[in-house]
Formats: C-alpha cells, sequence, structure tokens
C-alpha cells in the first residue's frame, strides 16, 4: 500500500528530517506512528498525503508514486477542521461537496466517483443523527471529532491519516473514539496510520508501531505489537511490558 524509497527530506538546508530514509507498510494493516517532540511524525503523515514532497527519493501508495494528494486518502487532524457556520450534517458533506464540484477527474474525485450527498448512515454509525442539524460549538469535544471522522468516510478512502487525532479530548472520551476507530478499520478494510506523541495510544492503535527518533531519521525503528487486538487488551500483562517498552525506547531516541 505504502512503500518509501530513499526518502531524504528537510525544511532547512544541512538540517534532514529524514535522510534516505525506508519504510513499508501493506494494505489493511494498522500502524501507529511514535516519537518525541520535533523528530518528524507529522511531517511523515504530510509525506504520505502528498501535501510535501520527498527532496530526494520517492513515497509510492498503492503503486503509484505520489505528486500530490490523491482522492482515496483520507486525513484526520488534530483541531478537526469544521467550518463553525455549518451544521454537523454540512460539514459532514463537505469533501462531498468539494469532489461533486469536479466530479470524476481522477485527481480530485476517483474517476468512478458518482455525485453524491449521502452521509446519513456514516452519521448514524457514528451516533450524531441526533445532533445533525447542531452546529460545531453546541458539540462536546467528541462529537465534533465523530463529525470530522463522519466527513472524512463518506469520501471512502483506502487509506487513512490521522494527526494526533484525540489529544485534545478527556480520557474517556479518547478511549471511546480509539476503540470506534479500531472497529471501523476492521469494518472497513482501511490502511490506518495514526501519528502519536502518547505510549498508551500507541499500544492500542497500531498493530505494528514505527519508532522515530531525534532528526536525521535513516532507519526505521519497528516494534511489532502482535497482541492489540486481543480482548481486554488494555488489562493485559502484555500492554503494559509494550508501554514500558516503549517508555525505555523513547527515552534513548
Amino acid at each position: 500500500m505504502i512503500s518509501i524509497e530513499g526518502l531524504t527530506f528537510a525544511y532547512e538546508p544541512n538540517a534532514p528530517i529524514f535522510q534516505d530514509f525506508n519504510w513499508s507498510v501493506a494494505r489493511r494493516e494498522a500502524w501507529a506512528v511514535l516519537g518525541p517532540s520535533g523528530c518528524g511524525k507529522s511531517t511523515l503523515l504530510n509525506l504520505l498525503s502528498g501535501l510535501v514532497l520527498p527532496q530526494i527519493g520517492h513515497v509510492h501508495v498503492d503503486g503509484k508514486i505520489l505528486s500530490r494528494p490523491r482522492p482515496q486518502t483520507g486525513l484526520i487532524i488534530q483541531d478537526y477542521g469544521l467550518l463553525p457556520w455549518a451544521t454537523v450534517r454540512e460539514n459532514a458533506r463537505l469533501g462531498l461537496r468539494v469532489r461533486n464540484s469536479y466530479g470524476p477527474d481522477g485527481v480530485h474525485a476517483p474517476a468512478d466517483y458518482t455525485r453524491t450527498l449521502e452521509v446519513e448512515p456514516w452519521l448514524e454509525r457514528l451516533g450524531l443523527l441526533p445532533f445533525a442539524g447542531q452546529y460545531p460549538g453546541q458539540l462536546s469535544g467528541g462529537q465534533r471529532q465523530r463529525t470530522a471522522i463522519a466527513r472524512t468516510l463518506a469520501l471512502q478512502p483506502d487509506l487513512l491519516l490521522m494527526d494526533e487525532p484525540f489529544s485534545s479530548l478527556d480520557a474517556p472520551t479518547r478511549e471511546s473514539l480509539q476503540r470506534l476507530v479500531l472497529e471501523l478499520w476492521h469494518e472497513t478494510g482501511l490502511t490506518l496510520v495514526t501519528v502519536t506523541h502518547a505510549i498508551e495510544e500507541a499500544a492500542v492503535l497500531g498493530h505494528r508501531i514505527l519508532l522515530l527518533g531525534r532528526p536525521p531519521n535513516t532507519q526505521p525503528v519497528i516494534i511489532e505489537n502482535p497482541n492489540m487486538l486481543q480482548p481486554d487488551f488494555r488489562e493485559s500483562d502484555e500492554y503494559t511490558a509494550l508501554c514500558r517498552d516503549l517508555r525505555v525506547r523513547l527515552e534513548v531516541a
């Protein structure tokens, strides 16, 4: 699904964040990207989304070199990105309205795209139908993030990128949305990449965890997490041991 080959990227000359970096993600995998502040987590997500491009090397998504954002990639950001003057329903339709204006051009929308504004199934699945006529200022943080998720999933992406999507939420809401994302990952067959600074979140959202260190990142450090899908994983000894291991790795990263 994703293949990064010989990637070098820097915002400033002689200060690369990634240097000759290689990494791959198989279709339908769930990855968490973890690391200290300034290590390049959000930069990596921007590269995967096509918002920025490598200076050297290539990012391949679905077998094609990424040269711009692709319509099959969904991006969920930390501050929700909702229009304050639009209702939940209209915010959920926003991406579809943009696609409808371009039509199935293969650039802004998939070549087989059929114009639609149908978001009701996603609003129902995410528990938002009772709030569909309300505005973001009338919603809780969790409801606003659910609206952002509905807007993204209405576009039927095959790759979902999330940049610290739950960091501003209280612990119960954060855990509820983490469970929801995993359910949606199972149901839709998405490939999922989540950037986070939280060890506990990486442990529950990443079947595999990419650990980034202080730049330049030259070799991917990958931690396997095969027990992520076990029932009551958060209460298990495996979860505790994984979090302890990640904490130690971060201290020396």
